[in-house]
């Protein structure tokens, strides 16, 4: 980003990359979200309600995904916030190497639906989301939102 007359703007306030570890059990899900929560409260990120509150239903569902289905492989699970001046960016990585998948479940099941409640999260709010390997081996899921809704 260039201010007028070529010389790079700054960033604003709320702009930055943040990263915590929390082990891999059920108590770090509302950890993960309470810390994301707080994050984007002390930063001042101009997200509105809407942004925010899906932000924290992905950061639920991903975190809860790693506690499920890859604590075996996994004893920790890494959250990154990155904040730029229109899009927000929540990446929760940990060491299985088995991709996810959204699957298609029975809706009178009480789980199984996390990266439908994901995709259809982001998909709403004009944002993305992927999947990507580690260099060690194993992912990072991710799930970026604009700052104001469509």
């Amino acid at each position: 980003m260039e201010s007028p007359g070529g010389v790079p703007a700054r960033p604003l306030s709320y702009e930055g990359v943040w990263r915590f570890t929390a082990p891999t059990t059920e108590a770090s899900v509302p950890r993960a979200r309470h810390a994301v929560r707080d994050l984007l409260r002390r930063r001042r990120v101009p997200a509105c309600d809407e942004v925010v509150q899906g932000l924290l239903l992905i950061v639920s569902e991903l975190v809860t995904n790693t506690v499920k289905h890859a604590a075996p492989l996994s004893p920790e699970v890494a959250v990154e916030v990155a904040v730029g001046a229109d899009r927000v960016r929540v990446s929760v990585e940990d060491g299985h190497p088995r991709r996810p998948r959204a699957l298609e479940s029975d809706w009178a099941q009480t789980g199984g639906r996390g990266l439908l409640i994901v995709r259809e999260t982001v998909l709403a709010a004009g944002g993305r989301y992927d999947v990507e390997r580690t260099a060690r081996g194993g992912k990072v899921v991710w799930a970026e939102l604009p700052l104001k809704p469509l």
